[in-house]
């Protein structure tokens, strides 16, 4: 498995932070890298077994997700269990800690396998940077949600 471990610093409190990834079927509001995102499976809204679907902005390609460790208010991990990206497995995890009453942290960590065996396992490198610019935008995007209300304007779609 390859991982991948990046950091927010928030100018907001932990609790700020930690709702804005708790609202799970609604990442899209401020993930750039998705077109819409929803609960599946008759899910509930968050906590342990919740599930839900992003469909990315690329048209194509979408991932299921399923949190499988969950602490209110501290951390999660979300397993990515199908889609079709290149992944065998891919697992992310969350953490917020307050670093004062209006600063905190959120520390982002994502274990991933392709797909492909060797042919996979010698794509890591490239997986890696590529994932990690995409994370970088999500945690980005997120700060500026959570400090500022900023939501991701998408495209209008056009009715022939």
């Amino acid at each position: 498995m390859a991982k991948i471990i990046l950091k927010q610093t928030y100018n907001a409190p932990a609790d700020r932070v930690w709702k804005s990834w708790d609202t799970f079927g609604d990442i899209q509001i401020y993930n750039p890298n998705l077109n819409s995102s929803s609960l599946i499976n008759n899910s509930k809204e968050t906590g342990l077994g919740a599930e839900r679907r992003c469909d990315f902005s690329d048209g194509k390609n979408h991932v299921l997700e399923r949190i499988i460790a969950y602490k209110a208010g501290e951390s999660m991990e979300v397993d990515i269990y199908d889609g079709t990206v290149p992944l065998k497995r891919a697992v992310a995890g969350l953490i917020v800690r307050s670093l004062s009453p209006s600063r905190s942290e959120l520390t982002f960590t994502m274990d991933f396998t392709p797909k492909f065996g060797l042919l996979g396992a010698l794509m890591i490198p490239m997986m890696k940077a590529q994932f990690r610019g995409v994370l970088a935008k999500l945690l980005a995007a997120n700060k500026d949600y959570v400090e500022n209300g900023v939501e991701v304007v998408r495209p209008i779609a056009m009715v022939a």
